[in-house]
Parts: structure tokens; sequence; C-alpha cells
């Protein structure tokens, strides 16, 4: 059997997560994510429309989608994306605060989903009532939610793509105690190897004397 190289033995101690599940988990947290991200765009779409149309009937039509968007689509895929995240990070070897690109994305992301649970679904709802009751919404409102969101979506990816920034000073610490672990392990292990070829030197060493004197009484 092939073993597999020295990294990728060491990224899977430190995996949380067997191959099979941190696979379906990733799967999971990528469709979340891109469906997330289209969510955003149909909602700026709509905030678009309805800001920039002429007629009652298309602002209600923009509306009132927007708020099927927030109330149907937005909770489970912004509680998917945070939790899939979280547990893909805790299940493979980047961690949540051992680098800092995953902790600024995780921070974003927990902040994204609360804005839009909590402040953009309080204003779909009530620019329905109001373009429902036949009075006039701020549509330059629900432009500024949906248009900060993407923004911070792109920003999220980049960093997902690049990783920049670096191991954070809880990272620098868990990495500094493992090099001195593995470090101890080795001097352990060199130790114990010196110990077992001193105890086999003497008796080769006998045994060669002991044929070297039968081979001269023969």
């Amino acid at each position: 059997m092939t073993n597999p190289p020295r990294g990728r033995r060491r990224d899977n101690r430190r995996s949380g997560l067997p191959r099979p599940a941190r696979r379906a988990v990733l799967i999971v947290h990528v469709i979340v994510s891109v469906g997330w991200l289209g969510l955003t765009l149909c909602l700026l779409t709509l905030a678009v429309a309805g800001a920039a149309g002429g007629s009652a009937a298309t602002d209600e039509m923009a509306y009132r989608a927007m708020r099927t968007f927030g109330d149907w689509l937005l909770p489970p895929v912004a509680l998917l994306t945070l939790v899939s995240g979280v547990v893909l990070s805790l299940g493979t070897h980047w961690g949540l605060a051992r680098h800092r690109w995953v902790w600024v994305k995780f921070l974003m992301t927990l902040g994204l989903a609360a804005a839009s649970l909590i402040v953009l679904r309080t204003d779909l709802d009530h620019a329905a009532a109001q373009v429902g009751a036949g009075e006039q919404v701020d549509g330059a409102q629900l432009l500024f939610g949906p248009s900060v969101s993407l923004a911070s979506y792109v920003f999220i990816t980049a960093i997902s793509v690049l990783k920049p920034w670096g191991l954070t000073r809880y990272g620098q610490r868990r990495k500094a105690a493992e090099q001195a672990a593995r470090k101890a392990g080795g001097a352990t292990g060199a130790t114990a190897g010196a110990r077992a070829d001193a105890s086999v030197a003497p008796s080769a060493g006998g045994k060669a004397v002991a044929a070297e004197a039968t081979d001269r009484a023969a």
C-alpha cells in the first residue's frame, strides 16, 4: 500500500471530519453561498425596478417579490451558509480562529446574516405593506441593503480564494506548540533508537566471538 505524503497525513490528523463528510459539507457550503449571492442580486434588481418604476403596478410587483424572497429564501440560505462555514472550518486544518482570513470571513458572514434576517426583512415587510396600502415607498432605502451585501459577498469570495494575512496570534501559538511537540517526539524517537542499537551491538559482538572460538576449536 502506498503511504500518503506527510503533509496530507498531518492535515488528516488535524481534521475533525472524515473525507466524505468534509466533501459533503463543502458542497453544501458552496451551493448555499452561491445561492445567497444570487438571491442578493435578485433583491438588488427588484429594488432598482421598484425605485425606477413609474407605475404603481411595477412597484407593487417588485416589493411583493422582495418580501417573498426575504421571507422564504433568505433565512434558510443565510443560516445554512453560516452553519456550514463554521462546521467546515472546525472540521478541517484551517480552524475557525487559526487564520485571519477565516476569522474575518466568519465575522462578516455572521454580521450579514444578522442584518439580513433582522433589518432587511423588516424593511421588506414594511415596503410591501406600504405598497399594498397605496402609499409611496422610499426605493433608495431598499437599495442600500442589497448593495452592501453584494459588495461584502464579493470581498468574502476574494479572501476565500486568496487566503491573505497569515495566522492569528492564537494560530501562531498553536503552530509553535505543534512544532515543539514534533521536535520532542523526534528527539524521543532518536533516543530510543540509539538505545536499541546499543543493546543490539554487544549481543552481535558476543555472537561473533563465540563463532570465532568454535572455528578455532574445530
